[in-house]
């Protein structure tokens, strides 16, 4: 089963809740890229495709906290763990690939 790329973003509104916000990135067309605004300053972590973007930075757009250095080591920790489960998964197929055009 082939799987076409996309994009998918809800809104939840419940009275007397903060709204929430879920975004979902399926798609090759995904970019990511990290800096430092420089009229503020304050870094800054954007993912985008043609759909939606996603924009992080520090706690009320101000300065560094303790609180931002912690989601930025959980956004770190988790890319890492991102990665290493594509580069198992890719080489994993890639393997299975090559025995399915042998046989």
């Amino acid at each position: 089963m082939s799987r076409r790329p996309y994009t998918y973003v809800t809104l939840s509104l419940e009275p007397e809740s903060t709204p929430h916000i879920g975004v979902s990135f399926h798609t090759p067309t995904l970019k990511v890229r990290a800096g430092l605004l420089l009229s503020s300053p304050r870094p800054y972590l954007e993912l985008h495709s043609h759909e939606a973007n996603v924009h992080i930075s520090t706690t009320g757009a101000g300065p560094v906290t303790d609180a931002d250095l912690n989601t930025a080591r959980e956004i770190f920790t988790a890319a890492a763990r991102y990665l290493a489960d594509c580069e198992q998964l890719h080489a994993e197929q890639a393997d299975k690939d090559a025995t399915d055009t042998a046989t």
